[in-house]
């Protein structure tokens, strides 16, 4: 190897750390502890959530609702803010411990388990007890959608409510729509769980990994009005071709258009709730900005491909760096939100690693390096929360005889990229922010 090639090797692997040192740290800048310690405080039996103040003696009784990938996460900073003892339901991934006073379900993801309909029911059973004199705290993370989950129809089974998950999950269409059609089949989601707490007080703390502009599509919105209606449901369905892949009970509310219509802005039972975002892809955004900045790079966000197709959005990210490298020797785009990808008969990996080995393509030989991942610890059905390319994978990857295209192709990407040495694992984070896409140019 000649000297040239030996200091670009070195530059390379130095970039591909540097890229994981942004990924990570802004992991820990933005967990869930940190933000909760930020934006809740309780003194002299006094909660602060935000801008809102909650006397606790003034109530019967407090309850805590906690749903999601940060379920567990959100239980324990809140107890930890709160002391005490607090109780409620936490259903969320299996924590490495609980928090007392609460009762633990072990939700499934992305589609629904046998636990996520008992957690449904248990839910439905505290919140129909309460009163005006309750107070009821909903901390509220992705992934709630499949880990709380009780149909409204009741001849839909568990397995239909599979079936219908995994052909959204695998439709290609974005969260927002997919949790449109989530929300109108179940008496959990769509303000359906405010519904069942009124006339208690209620107050929801969003760890949120959803678009900024559409918080009702956290954890399908369990506590909030829903925008989305039937009439979207039914051009959803129309629009990915759905109606004759579904279950026959499920098939059959769309065919006799007879969804029910989930709450709205102006119902009562929302009069007395409040929402609070904790946090949300941006403050990730803004401490990987942050570190990227502090190791000399030029940064520039650029979150306008959020819910592209995943080539697309490859595409135009890489030309967008281009642009910013013709200008900056060092320079940094860095991308909030999610792309989607239309599986079929998928391999192992995720749209992450999707992402990222078909950006590969787009940059062999540049001295550029991409890394791409999920908050949340987890990149579709693989081990890993993402990965990393640069202008040197796809030369790494036919040296040892592994076709890019071939697994690009196949929705297979995790083995080769685990191969490489290029996946992500960070395990579960106990958070759930959405994905982020750092592409570094020098």
């Amino acid at each position: 190897m000649s000297e040239g090639g030996s200091d670009r090797e070195r530059l390379m692997v130095s970039m591909r750390a540097m890229a994981r040192q942004i990924f990570l740290r802004a992991l820990d800048e933005v967990a869930v502890g940190k933000a909760f310690e930020r934006h809740v405080s309780c003194e002299r039996g006094v909660l602060r959530v935000r801008e809102d103040l909650f006397d606790l003696h003034s109530f019967a009784r407090t309850v805590v609702i906690s749903i999601g990938k940060a379920g567990h996460s959100m239980a324990e900073a809140l107890q930890n803010q709160v002391g005490g003892s607090l109780e409620g339901i936490v259903a969320a991934p299996a924590p490495v411990s609980q928090v007392r006073g609460f009762r633990y379900f072990e939700g499934g993801h992305p589609v629904p388990n046998a636990e996520s309909w008992h957690a449904a029911e248990a839910i439905l059973r505290t919140l129909n007890a309460q009163n005006a004199s309750s107070l009821v705290i909903f901390l509220l993370s992705g992934g709630g959608s499949s880990m709380v989950e009780k149909p409204i129809d009741d001849e839909i089974t568990l397995d239909d409510l599979i079936r219908t998950y995994q052909l959204l999950v695998h439709s290609g269409a974005p969260i927002a729509e997919i949790n449109a059609v989530r929300k109108h089949l179940s008496a959990a989601k769509g303000g359906r769980l405010a519904q069942a707490a009124y006339p208690a007080q209620q107050v929801s703390l969003l760890v949120s990994d959803v678009p900024d502009r559409a918080l009702d599509a956290l954890a399908s919105g369990p506590t909030m009005p829903d925008s989305t209606t039937v009439e979207d449901c039914q051009a959803i369905a129309a629009k990915y071709d759905l109606l004759p892949q579904l279950p026959p009970s499920v098939r059959e509310l769309f065919e006799r258009h007879v969804l029910e219509e989930t709450p709205k802005s102006d119902d009562p039972v929302f009069h007395r709730s409040r929402w609070w975002p904790i946090l949300s892809n941006s403050d990730v955004v803004a401490s990987a900005t942050d570190e990227a900045k502090r190791l000399g790079f030029r940064v520039e966000v650029d979150n306008s491909c959020d819910d592209w197709d995943y080539e697309l959005a490859a595409e135009y990210l890489v030309k967008k760096l281009r642009e910013l490298r013709s200008k900056y020797a060092r320079a940094c785009l860095i991308s909030g939100g999610e792309v989607t990808v239309k599986v079929i008969n998928g391999g192992t990996g995720g749209r992450n690693q999707q992402f990222a080995l078909a950006i590969a393509r787009k940059i062999r030989g540049e001295n550029i390096t991409v890394i791409s991942g999920g908050t949340d610890g987890v990149d579709g059905n693989s081990p890993a929360a993402g990965a990393i390319a640069d202008g040197t994978t796809v030369d790494r990857a036919s040296a040892r005889n592994l076709d890019v295209s071939q697994a690009l192709a196949d929705f297979n990407t995790y083995p080769l990229l685990d191969a490489l040495g290029d996946t992500i694992v960070t395990g579960p984070t106990g958070n759930n922010l959405r994905d982020i896409r750092i592409l570094l140019s020098y």
